[in-house]
C-alpha cells in the first residue's frame, strides 16, 4: 500500500488523537495520564513498547530487517503552566495547564507515523524506535532517557525530531545544518551589603547601588569581551531586594539567563560574570556571589541527515516550501542531547492558519492548524525510510 494512501486513511483519527491530547495537558515530569493514553494506542495497534522510561516516557519498537539501521523518531510530551485562552472546542480541561508549544501535535504525528510503520513493517529495511519524551520544557527528559538506554538495544543510528511553528504556514519546512538552537544557563546573582536607615546611608552598605553597577558591568561582557561574530544573549529577568522605601536592605538578588551558541563561550562568560560580581561587590565593601544552573546544550544538526531530509521533502505531497533557516535560535531545545550522541536532525514545520491570527508558541492563545499533521507524518516516515536504506557506517 502507498504511504500517502495510508496517511489519508488515518489522518482523521490522528487529528482526533491530537484533540484528545490537547484537552489533557500535563506539566513536565507529571505526564502520567499522557503516558498511559499513548501506551493504550500503541497496544491497540500491536506495537511493542516499554512505558516508564524516564518515569513518564515511552519507547516503542517496530522491527523490520534487524540487520539494517535503526532510526529513532522523537516527540516531546509535556505542556506548559499557562491558562488557555483560545476558543477551541477541545481546549484544555486541566486548569492552568496548556499545550501552548505544540507538543500535542508532536505526539499525534509520531503516533500517526507509528501506525504507518506498523502497516508496512514487513517491508522495512531496518527498525524504528518511537521515542515519546517527557520533560522537555523544564527538566531535560532527553538526557535522562539517554542515560536509561533509549539509544541502545537496538543501537539507534540516527534520531529525527520536528517542531511545529505557528509563524510558518502549513506546508512549509524550515531546516538548517549545524547550529540550530543555543546553549542556555540560568543564574542567580546575590549582593550582600549592610542594612541601615536611608537617612544615614554612610552607616550602611547599599546592595541596590552595588547591584546596579554589577548589572551595567555585566552588560559590557557582551559588547567588549565577546567577538562580534560570536552570539551571546545575557538577560535579567527578576530583581528582588528591600521591604520599605526608607530602609537600605541587606541583600539584593537578581536572576536571569545566559544563552550562547558555543559551550566554550558559555564557560568564558560565566567566569567573567563571577569575576565582575565578586570584584564589584568588593570595591564597595559588599560581598557578591554568582550561582549557575546549566540548561540545555546547543543543538547541532548533522549535515548529511539534513541533506537527506531536504531531498525527501522535495518529493513530499504535503510540503510546498523548503526554507533554509538563516540564523540559529538562542531558545533551548533538549533534542540537542540526541544530536550530541548520534548524527541527527531537528526541523520545523508550519502550523500557521491562512486566515486568522497565529500567536507564537508559549502564548495562551496559541492554536496551530491540524492541516500540518499529514505533512509531519509524511516527512517523518519517508525521512526515516531514506536513512534506513543507507549502509551502516
Amino acid at each position: 500500500m502507498n504511504i500517502n494512501e495510508i496517511i489519508m486513511q488515518i489522518s482523521e483519527e490522528v487529528v482526533r488523537i491530537r484533540h484528545e491530547l490537547h484537552q489533557y495537558p500535563e506539566l513536565s515530569k507529571q505526564e502520567f495520564m499522557t503516558k498511559n493514553r499513548i501506551s493504550q494506542y500503541l497496544s491497540s495497534w500491536d506495537i511493542d513498547h516499554v512505558a516508564g522510561i524516564a518515569e513518564t516516557g515511552l519507547v516503542g519498537i517496530i522491527k523490520g530487517n534487524e540487520t539494517g539501521k535503526t532510526i529513532g523518531l522523537r516527540a516531546d510530551m509535556d505542556g506548559l503552566p499557562i491558562q488557555e485562552m483560545t476558543d477551541l472546542p477541545f481546549k484544555s480541561k486541566n486548569n492552568g495547564v496548556m499545550h501552548g508549544c505544540g507538543h500535542d501535535f508532536h505526539m499525534a504525528i509520531l503516533l500517526g507515523a507509528a501506525k504507518v510503520f506498523k502497516k508496512i513493517e514487513k517491508e522495512l529495511p531496518g527498525n524504528i524506535k518511537l521515542i515519546f519524551q517527557p520533560a522537555e520544557e523544564a527538566y531535560g527528559g532527553a538526557e535522562r532517557m539517554i542515560q536509561e538506554g533509549v539509544l541502545e538495544n537496538p543501537y539507534v543510528d540516527h534520531v529525527i525530531g520536528l517542531h511545529v511553528m505557528s509563524h510558518l504556514p502549513v506546508g512549509a519546512l524550515e531546516i538548517k545544518s549545524g547550529k540550530l538552537n543555543g546553549a542556555s544557563s540560568v543564574f542567580q546573582l546575590k549582593i550582600i551589603g549592610k542594612s541601615g536607615h536611608s537617612a544615614s546611608p554612610e552607616k550602611a552598605i547599599d546592595p541596590i547601588l552595588v547591584m546596579s553597577h554589577v548589572i551595567v558591568g555585566l552588560q559590557s561582557i557582551v559588547s567588549r569581551s565577546i567577538s562580534p561574530f560570536d552570539t551571546v544573549a545575557l538577560s535579567f529577568g527578576k530583581i528582588r531586594g528591600g521591604e520599605k522605601s526608607n530602609i537600605i536592605p541587606e541583600e539584593v538578588i537578581v536572576t536571569g539567563t545566559l544563552r550562547c551558541l558555543n559551550t566554550e563561550t558559555r564557560a568564558f562568560v560565566k567566569q567573567k560574570m563571577i569575576q565582575i560580581v565578586e570584584k564589584t561587590a568588593e570595591t564597595y565593601g559588599a560581598k557578591g556571589e554568582a550561582l549557575f544552573g546549566d540548561g540545555y546544550i546547543a543543538l547541532t544538526n548533522d549535515e548529511h541527515v539534513v541533506k537527506e531530509i531536504i531531498d525527501v521533502a522535495k518529493n513530499c505531497t504535503y510540503t510546498n516550501t523548503i526554507l533554509s533557516k538563516e540564523k540559529p535560535s538562542l531558545g533551548g531545545e533538549d533534542f540537542s542531547y540526541f544530536a550530541k550522541q548520534r548524527p541527527s536532525a531537528f526541523y520545523h514545520i508550519g502550523c500557521g492558519f491562512k486566515e486568522r491570527e497565529n500567536p507564537d508558541q508559549h502564548n495562551n492563545k496559541f492554536m496551530g492548524s491540524d492541516d500540518c499533521i499529514p505533512m509531519g507524518i509524511e516527512l517523518q516516515v519517508k525521512s526515516a525510510l531514506k536513512l534506513m536504506t543507507q549502509q551502516k557506517s
